[in-house]
């Protein structure tokens, strides 16, 4: 189902703002996509202008990066640990930004927005 993001048919006071014109496409906004753990999948969205845009649904592999030596390794994300977004979040293995997931080489915060860039980038934690 598609998000309307247009203005508001209420005034600051309440009362109701009459429009004078219908909605339009550019107004119609996209539900976020909530990446889980699992198999890739990844799926791509045309935007506005004729871009594309990278969403991963299920992500299997995380850029993990270790901020002592500086290098990143391509590593498989076992599961979430912590999502200061939403609780539930932990629950159904969702990752967005600043989520803490276990993968094989320990604990790592995800630094990019899966829904958005297209992978999950992460960096070591102790």
């Amino acid at each position: 189902m598609a998000l309307w993001q247009g203005r508001s048919h209420r005034k600051p006071t309440g009362g109701i703002l009459r429009s004078n014109r219908g909605k339009r496409k550019f107004e119609v906004g996209s539900e976020a996509h909530e990446t889980t753990i699992g198999k890739q999948k990844i799926k791509q969205v045309r935007t506005t202008g004729g871009g594309k845009k990278v969403k991963i649904a299920v992500a299997e592999i995380a850029n993990v990066t270790d901020p002592k030596t500086g290098k990143t390794q391509k590593v498989k994300i076992k599961s979430v640990v912590q999502n200061a977004a939403n609780p539930h979040y932990v629950r159904r293995n969702i990752v967005t930004k600043g989520a803490i997931v276990e993968t094989e080489a320990g604990k790592a915060k995800v630094t990019s927005r899966p829904g958005q860039d297209g992978t999950v980038n992460a960096v070591k934690t102790e």
